[in-house]
């Protein structure tokens, strides 16, 4: 494929849109994105609740800090197979093996957790620990495949110009994914127990999964003609990557908001669990979790506007704002309101690069360019959470709660047991503020936006010749 290619190009033979009318389209999107919050909801909340339960037994932020560091690292290892299988198999085909991998792995945590005393399973030191969270960590991250999946179904049942629309509700359909499972995992972390919690996840997985085999996709007549190359394309998802000017920049563009994003993955719940109780953070989270629905529901009514990437960088600036001043008190109405507005800012990001990508990259590609998006991006945030979380936890947090350090640190950031912690937000913050001007100002973004205006001139001229092409 080259730069003068038709942005919106598919496989005329693989995707006939004659099948059903827009109306009847949508309807199904709508049951795929159901179905995909149900999946997501739950390996979400099994994978908070290993989270608060293992800081609650080990109070060690290291722990903490390395189960959401490993989450997205797996994710960054596994996203290019993940886009590669999207591209060279039908969608749902994906999604229904994702799901029944889920399954599995979540049968085997909750055989492991039945059978391993639960002292062995803590201990850092023995592999039991690290085995029990691989197994849940590495189903969590395979059913992110289906968000893969789920993008490249936008392209094939959503018009053009409701895309961005389209984004954003799946924006806030993740915000309703926060809030269910922020609230459901502290309640049942408290009420219930780690054993009861996974039993509690394998039902759900078990339910979407029988949910999904009732879905039909019958404009995917096949998978599109592909040239995606074994399991593992990495030459592809660059080649694909690569042959749209500026989409490269798009990827570390919207890369910015993941570096700030491991802080938060390290060190946001350590925050939350010791200004609250297990069962009243879960309840917080929730509510601040209602910004990302929030965000998501004004994108699918009012869209981007009409240059997405301007809209995303004023976004990660705010976010940057926001991360800089949220824990300047250990206010626990200023961290709620905190939350609330970073999580109806997260959809707009992930929004812009979604309906950019959707309409400059070639439907028989697109798996492997939101695959090697989603391993790029998601390499940022193990980054930082793994050099922060030991050096929050030997170095920042031991200064902050000294005599000495407390008294420095007084006049700018108040008082409190998690002034450490609260530091290391300010400097997040501060560095993300500057990073988004920054790119303002830069001759590649002026290409991106360009790049973006002119695939909206030409896609009206190729979506006429794709219709006479299959009537």
């Amino acid at each position: 494929m080259t730069e003068q290619e038709p942005a919106s190009a598919v496989d005329s033979d693989a995707i006939d849109l004659s099948v059903r009318t827009p109306a009847q389209r949508s309807r199904t999107f709508t049951g795929i994105l159901v179905n995909t919050a149900l999946a997501n909801i739950t390996t979400s909340y099994l994978w908070y609740a290993l989270t608060f339960w293992v800081y609650l037994e080990t109070r060690n932020v290291i722990a903490t800090g390395v189960i959401g560091g490993a989450y997205m690292l797996l994710i960054a290892l596994s996203s290019i197979s993940f886009g590669t299988l999207v591209d060279r198999h039908r969608k749902l085909a994906v999604m229904r093996f994702a799901a029944v991998f889920t399954l599995v792995m979540f049968v085997l945590a909750g055989v492991m957790f039945l059978l391993t005393p639960v002292e062995a399973l803590l201990d850092l030191t023995q592999p039991w620990f690290w085995i029990f969270t691989m197994i849940i960590l590495i189903g969590a991250v395979v059913e992110n495949m289906r968000n893969i999946a789920l993008s490249t179904t936008v392209t094939i049942l959503i018009e053009p110009d409701r895309r961005a629309n389209a984004n954003g509700l799946v924006g806030m359909v993740q915000g309703l994914m926060f809030l269910v499972t922020s609230v459901l995992s502290g309640l049942s972390v408290g009420m219930l127990g780690m054993g009861w919690t996974v039993v509690v996840a394998l039902v759900l997985t078990a339910l979407a999964f029988a949910h999904l085999l009732t879905l039909r996709l019958p404009e995917e007549v096949r998978a599109a003609a592909s040239d995606a190359q074994g399991g593992f394309d990495l030459r592809g998802s660059w080649a694909a990557v690569m042959a749209i000017s500026g989409l490269f920049a798009l990827i570390l563009f919207s890369t910015f908001n993941n570096f700030i994003g491991g802080v938060y993955m390290a060190l946001m719940d350590p925050y939350g669990l010791e200004m609250f109780s297990v069962e009243i953070w879960g309840t917080v989270f929730a509510v601040g979790a209602t910004g990302f629905i929030v965000g998501g529901a004004l994108i699918g009514k009012f869209g981007l506007g009409p240059n997405p990437l301007r809209t995303m960088l004023i976004a990660v600036a705010l976010m940057g704002v926001l991360g800089a001043v949220f824990t300047l008190r250990e206010w626990a109405w200023l961290y709620i309101v905190g939350i609330w507005f970073y999580m109806a800012l997260v959809p707009v990001v992930e929004a812009a690069e979604q309906t950019v990508i959707q309409k400059v990259v070639p439907l028989p590609r697109q798996g492997r360019v939101f695959g090697f998006a989603m391993a790029f991006e998601s390499a940022a945030a193990p980054i930082t959470a793994f050099l922060i979380a030991p050096i929050a936890q030997f170095w920042i947090i031991p200064y902050a709660r000294s005599s000495e350090g407390a008294a420095q640190l007084e006049p700018l950031l108040g008082e409190g047991i998690s002034r450490g912690i609260a530091l290391v937000f300010l400097v997040a913050g501060l560095i993300m503020i500057a990073v988004a001007l920054i790119a303002f100002l830069t001759p590649v973004y002026r290409r991106v936006s360009a790049s973006y205006a002119q695939a909206g001139v030409e896609e009206p001229e190729s979506e006429n010749a794709g219709t006479s092409s299959t009537s």
